[in-house]
């Protein structure tokens, strides 16, 4: 990659892991606080409180791509950077598990995803684009590590309305960063109004909407059931769950970046894409059948860690390479909607199923619909082949 390739990737990861580390940080913790506040003994609202900024950023992921495509990306970012930070103060002011669900709609209406996946791809050429991704990733799931540690000491400390004050002030180091450090974007073609339609239309960009869709249902979920899990089954009080989170991740990077760099160098992008997809089926059964006890759920957890890695290292970049080259922010943003209507999904349905038909049933429904992913995603056209000429640098 060149110097201004490497810059855009960095600068972009670190917007990307400013922002998440501080929604990462309720994860591990709020399940447990949710049980001393009003209303937090009702899981169907613990689900919502968890899954709830993913409703609004299901609801604004479109209009914040197309913007991008028609007023340019850093405007668009630096504005829902501003509604993150705004939303962090609400949840972190609130004394009920209401007034948290409404800062988590704020934060949710900081839909940015679609507009710096866009500017990562107008600022790194093809060839390059899946690294860039895979560094995003990366850095998304090295601040997730961290907030495995870092959230049942820093809750101690400050308690929840504390991490979220200290989630407001890392969305105002990210517009720093955007403002200061990210390479100003390229000119792009303007977006027309039938490109929308277009994108709709188009099975291969649908079938990785839905995907995404699945794998973070998915995942949200299983950020009902997992702390629970570890308490009930595993006897691992809240503090110590970062002793099975962080190895879990860590172990899953080993991984990862090998199967990038050979989907990447050897065009095999497709197979190891289903054998994530795969391998999420097998981790849901297991969670089904052998989730009890400290050792097998961090074995579970630790594969999920590896598909799911994988997985969002090679969607957003197999996206930009198939979308029309003057609606990239507006397949992004159609791209974002459904993950976040998976977030939200993930959340409430999730909380909602374990409260009336117990875990098992959803390890089940999940393993469901990871199943008829991998069946979509078997019917794919492996992405485009790009053939740069040997002068192009990098």
């Amino acid at each position: 990659m060149t110097a201004a390739e490497r810059r855009a990737g960095i600068s972009l990861a670190v917007i990307f892991a400013l922002r998440m580390f501080g929604l990462f940080l309720i994860l591990p913790v709020f399940s447990a606080h949710a049980q001393h506040i009003p209303g937090g003994d009702n899981l169907t609202l613990v689900g919502l409180a968890i899954g709830a900024y993913g409703l609004t950023q299901a609801c604004l992921q479109i209009a914040y791509g197309a913007a991008s495509d028609r007023f340019g990306r850093k405007p668009v970012i630096f504005f829902g950077l501003l509604l993150f930070a705004v939303g962090s103060v609400v949840a972190a002011c609130a004394d009920g598990i209401y007034g948290i669900i409404a800062g988590r709609v704020l934060q949710g209406a900081g839909a940015i995803s679609a507009a710096v996946t866009a500017l990562a791809a107008d600022l790194t050429r093809d060839q390059h684009r899946t690294k860039v991704m895979a560094m995003i990733g990366s850095s998304i799931g090295l601040v997730f590590a961290l907030s495995l540690v870092g959230a049942p000491l820093l809750y101690a400390w400050v308690g929840m309305s504390g991490l979220f004050w200290l989630t407001a002030a890392l969305a105002l180091c990210a517009m720093a960063v955007l403002g200061w450090v990210v390479p100003g974007a390229p000119q792009v073609p303007r977006a027309n109004a039938g490109r929308f339609v277009d994108v709709l239309r188009d099975g291969q960009l649908m079938r990785l909407n839905i995907g995404v869709f699945v794998l973070h249902l998915i995942q949200t979920t299983m950020w009902v059931m997992v702390p629970a899990a570890l308490i009930s089954t595993a006897g691992l009080p809240v503090a110590e769950h970062w002793k099975v989170y962080l190895p879990a991740v860590l172990v899953s990077f080993v991984f990862m970046v090998p199967a990038i760099i050979f989907a990447e160098r050897y065009n095999r992008m497709k197979l190891v894409f289903n054998t994530a997809v795969a391998l999420l089926v097998v981790v849901q059964l297991g969670f089904y059948a052998f989730g009890h006890g400290v050792y097998a759920l961090g074995l579970w957890l630790t594969l999920f860690f590896i598909a799911f890695n994988v997985l969002e290292a090679t969607q957003p970049s197999w996206i930009s390479r198939i979308a029309p080259a003057d609606a990239k922010g507006t397949a992004l943003g159609v791209y974002n909607t459904l993950q976040s209507t998976g977030l939200f999904l993930g959340g409430a349905l999730g909380g909602w199923l374990a409260q009336h038909q117990g875990p098992a049933a959803v390890f089940l429904s999940c393993g469901g619909l990871a199943l008829l992913w991998l069946a979509l995603a078997a019917t794919m056209n492996p992405p485009p082949v790009r053939v740069v000429p040997a002068a192009s640098g990098g």
